[in-house]
């Protein structure tokens, strides 16, 4: 089925094409606007049928995925819409945005059917429940476990945490909906009135789940770490370009899915001719767009290799930071002779869990020189975030 809806709704095979992205985006949210409506009717016919809080709760909750296919759909096409003047970055954070919706709305329903379910439990009354009942219960298990398998798919062909984040949504449908089942069967055969704290669980289910995907949307919003397999492609790639010796301060700014924008500081040796080093460095930058889809600007650090007195102080001052933590590493390092004292000026990245023992630092590495009796030492340190070396 899933090959087939492919096949009739996607043209194309790129799935890393912004086009075909939104063609997969849009089909998902067609596919759970329509699948969730249905079971959404057949839920609250059977709820209505028999008096059952947890069944309407179950209902109220395909309703609420609906509306969550909704948003997202709408999230795909907004996504795909070009830069413009007011959105030079375009509009991919469309996705995260149409995630923060549907968190949102899974959060007030969840908020909503608790208090009905708490009413329930503490005014109980009879659940009438009948084989329709059971029927509709079993095909909703079953249309959910398939709709997990195809945005599971869907999600990894297109690289999208929002369709990831669906398939783990009617996942949990899927242990929600057997759970109501239980209820049913369990009022059925021993009469016990347990309707009402299991239409509370899953009332307590779709708050925990509104909570972990309101989480996960707001978190590239605000400004996360990149991504490690995202990292490592530009890290490669540089790696392996020529005349490159080095690299720091890697930054990666997230606009949404195909709408990444990074920095990065790369050594050379300053014998290179700048001019030529100028033009390896347009065409870095040329071949990471179009090979890897990333917007990148690389900042030019010309490096000097064959002074054996900067080398040894460079060794020293790092093996002295590695008594403090051996994480620490530097980079831009030079060293300015003065009458009475040299100025070592570098950068250190520092990992987040020393952040604000800067001081500390700069003392202990300054006094470490000092005592060794070969002059005086002042350090200019920037400290900089380990994530961005």
């Amino acid at each position: 089925m899933t090959n087939f809806l492919l096949r009739r709704f996607v043209r194309g095979d790129q799935f890393d094409d912004p086009k075909t992205r939104a063609a997969v985006g849009k089909l998902s949210g067609l596919t759970g606007i329509v699948c969730n409506l249905l079971l959404s009717v057949g839920k609250l016919t059977a709820g209505a049928l028999s008096g059952s809080m947890s069944i309407t709760a179950d209902a109220l909750n395909n309703l609420s995925d609906a509306a969550s296919s909704i948003v997202t759909l709408w999230g795909f096409k907004m996504a795909e819409k070009p830069a413009d003047a007011h959105h030079p970055y375009g509009h991919a954070r469309s996705e995260y945005l149409s995630g923060l919706a549907v968190a949102a709305l899974i959060l007030f329903i969840g908020f909503e059917l608790a208090k009905s379910s708490i009413s329930k439990i503490l005014k109980p009354a009879p659940v009438e429940y009948t084989a329709l009942t059971a029927v509709i219960l079993g095909v909703s298990i079953a249309v959910k476990l398939w709709m997990c398998l195809f945005n599971r798919r869907l999600g990894k062909l297109i690289g999208s945490s929002a369709l990831a984040a669906t398939a783990a949504d009617s996942r949990n449908d899927c242990v929600a909906t057997a759970a109501v089942l239980l209820a049913a069967l369990v009022e059925y055969f021993t009469q016990w009135r347990v309707d009402g704290w299991m239409g509370l669980a899953v009332a307590v289910f779709i708050l925990y789940s509104g909570w972990n995907l309101a989480r996960e949307t707001i978190s590239p919003l605000l400004g996360e770490a990149a991504d490690p397999a995202l990292r490592q492609r530009i890290v490669d790639y540089i790696e392996d370009c020529p005349k490159v010796l080095g690299y720091h301060d890697l930054m990666v700014h997230d606009y949404g899915p195909g709408q990444r924008f990074a920095s990065i500081h790369v050594e050379m040796d300053q014998k290179e001719d700048p001019l030529q080093c100028h033009e390896l460095i347009d065409d870095m930058e040329r071949e990471c767009l179009e090979s890897h889809g990333i917007h990148l600007v690389i900042h030019y650090d010309p490096v000097v290799t064959n002074d054996p007195r900067l080398d040894r102080m460079r060794q020293l001052v790092l093996a002295i930071l590695h008594v403090k933590d051996s994480r620490l590493s530097i980079h831009d390092f030079r060293m300015v002779p003065g009458t009475g004292h040299t100025n070592l000026i570098f950068d250190v990245a520092l990992p987040a869990d020393l952040l604000g023992q800067e001081e500390t630092i700069k003392a202990a590495l300054e006094g470490a020189l000092n005592d060794l009796g070969e002059g005086t030492y002042y350090t200019v340190i920037t400290f900089d975030p380990e994530a961005f070396n």
